[in-house]
């Protein structure tokens, strides 16, 4: 009889536990993304009342300074990454071909490079060779690579000179690092890149 008692006393806690982690705005959430109505209030509150505007699947807007989104039916931000994560990441089905591509060294760097697959990338040089293209098109890609390369030494430039130049030690001591006249270094280098890009054009 008692360890009836106990085990009624355990569901009671467990079905009380449970009510405080799912509150009706939680529930009324779930219904919402099941019925596919994601962007619906969960809860009336009274005084203030703010603009509710209904946003569909796919909609990008701004609220609270920031950019927000509906992806499969759930409300999301949209950060500066996922546009990197379209460049870097490599779809299923070649946008130009739509046909399945596999992931491999040569595919990977063709979408890296062109943003398809590189079967097409080879029917488009061979289509360039034919027309006599091919040896600008090389040129433009040997160009591009330059100039990708000198943004990048101008980023470490701009990295390096902004940089403390006091350092924190393992025992906790603060050091201070010099060496030379830093502004000095800095305008000399950034003055080689500028003509070396003005060169390039």
């Amino acid at each position: 009889m008692a360890q009836r008692i106990n085990n009624k006393n355990n569901v009671m806690k467990d079905q009380s536990s449970l009510k405080k982690e799912f509150g009706k705005k939680d529930v009324q959430r779930m219904r919402n993304i099941i019925t596919g109505k994601a962007g619906d209030r969960t809860q009336v509150l009274a005084g203030y009342q703010k603009q509710n505007v209904d946003h569909k699947e796919g909609d990008v807007w701004e609220e609270n300074g920031k950019q927000w989104t509906i992806k499969d039916g759930i409300k999301q931000t949209v950060t500066a990454m996922d546009r990197f994560k379209k460049l870097v990441v490599m779809p299923i089905c070649c946008p130009k071909c739509n046909k399945p591509m596999k992931l491999n060294d040569l595919n990977k760097k063709m979408y890296s490079i062109h943003s398809v697959c590189f079967n097409c990338v080879i029917e488009m040089e061979q289509q360039l060779k034919l027309t006599n293209q091919f040896e600008e098109y090389g040129k433009q890609i040997l160009k591009n690579n330059h100039q990708t390369y000198l943004k990048d030494v101008e980023a470490a430039l701009e990295a390096w000179y902004n940089e403390n130049e006091s350092y924190v030690t393992e025992a906790g001591d603060v050091e201070v690092w010099k060496g030379g006249n830093k502004k000095e270094m800095y305008e000399q280098v950034k003055k080689q890149l500028d003509k070396i890009k003005e060169e390039n054009g």
